[in-house]
């Protein structure tokens, strides 16, 4: 441990030069990310070190037997912790955030008050985040670092990031804590989740807005068609519809039809469609899931409320293929809206729209327009067969 924090705080900033310049080389010299790399870990080894050394300070700062000026030394160290440049995460023994510093919270997107007390792993791909949770719990189990290549993903954006958990055994805490520290990927060349992308231009509140406008007036001419002269139009297409909004507005739309009137338990899985080329086994998984079955449209389906997931906690709300896999995490999903299809006599399906996890999430104001549409889409339906 270092002898004073003279020494501490000199070799942090010394740290941080180093890790800037590992940055700018990265940057600069892409195809020689390996040599980076290693050099890289190497430094994350010697940042774990100077975190244990604070975590051992504020340990002895908190027994009983304080030292004059203790406090002083406390909070100097929270200080720097908050300020290192490398990543940090300090969790509890549940996974939920206890403390974040400040280049960790700009790296998930958000202010550290806004984190804390959240579970980590809900800010990981869902397609990593079962495999974060075991880390986590045998790193908690058995002590030992976990070093390991994961993907955030957050609000519009995923990001590759390289995890090393390390266990905490804190005195002043009845449960041990682990010290998550984030550096850049070792990328492998199988990985097929969602490449990552910078920010949308749909954040730019003018082109959202207009095409808002492009997906309603759209829909609503295929609505119209379907209604024809003195209603004598042709039947609505439910397939044209989703693949109107998968085009425009979503990777992923199903629509579940409730066809009788004498049961509107049993949905039907009416249409299935996607944006992505090269998508047609996972359609099909999809397409062949049991809306009953299925939490999302089965609740919206019995309340006929909408519901709104800017961020996917349960990758289980869509049902899962039959080898256990959730579909949503097949679909790397990051946030998704379903919406009641409300004919003139009630609920009569329901409308799911889905975006992978590197595109930015659904607000309320989409859920607002895809309302509208869910209800223009309930009106146009048939009537129900009698029962």
């Amino acid at each position: 441990m270092h002898d004073n924090l003279a020494d501490l705080e000199r070799d942090i900033s010394d740290l941080g030069e180093r890790a800037a310049a590992l940055r700018s080389t990265h940057a600069m010299y892409p195809g020689d990310s390996a040599s980076t790399a290693e050099a890289a870990l190497a430094e994350l080894g010697y940042a774990e070190q100077l975190l244990r050394d604070c975590g051992a300070r504020l340990a002895e700062d908190a027994a009983p037997a304080r030292r004059a000026g203790g406090d002083e030394e406390r909070t100097l160290l929270r200080a720097v912790f908050t300020e290192l440049s490398v990543p940090v995460v300090l969790l509890d023994h549940e996974g939920h955030i206890r403390r974040i510093n400040t280049v960790g919270a700009e790296r998930l997107g958000s202010s550290s008050g806004f984190l804390t007390g959240k579970p980590l792993s809900i800010f990981v791909d869902l397609r990593r985040r079962a495999a974060m949770r075991s880390r986590l719990a045998a790193v908690l189990r058995g002590g030992e670092a976990a070093t390991f290549d994961s993907r955030l993903a957050r609000r519009g954006w995923a990001e590759d990031v390289h995890l090393t958990l390390t266990r905490m055994d804190v005195a002043t805490e009845t449960n041990p804590l682990v010290l998550v520290v984030m550096s850049a990927p070792l990328r492998t060349p199988d990985d097929d989740s969602p490449a990552p992308l910078e920010a949308e231009i749909e954040d730019q509140v003018v082109v959202l807005g207009a095409r808002r406008l492009d997906v309603l007036t759209r829909m609503t001419r295929l609505l119209l068609r379907s209604a024809g002269p003195g209603g004598a139009g042709e039947p609505l297409a439910l397939y044209d519809a989703a693949a109107l909004l998968a085009d425009s507005y979503a990777d992923w739309v199903v629509i579940d039809v409730c066809d009788r009137a004498d049961d509107s338990t049993r949905p039907r899985r009416a249409a299935v469609a996607t944006s992505e080329a090269g998508a047609a086994d996972r359609g099909a998984l999809v397409a062949a899931l049991d809306p009953a079955a299925s939490p999302l449209p089965r609740d919206v389906l019995t309340s006929g409320n909408s519901v709104l997931h800017p961020l996917i906690e349960d990758d289980s709300l869509l049902g899962s293929a039959p080898d256990g896999v959730p579909a949503l995490s097949t679909l790397a999903a990051g946030s998704l809206m379903c919406v009641p299809l409300t004919g003139s006599r009630g609920v009569r399906g329901a409308l799911t729209l889905i975006r992978r996890s590197n595109r930015a999430s659904f607000r309320l104001a989409d859920l607002g327009l895809i309302e509208e549409i869910g209800e223009h889409i309930g009106l146009a339906l048939p009537p129900r067969e009698a029962g």
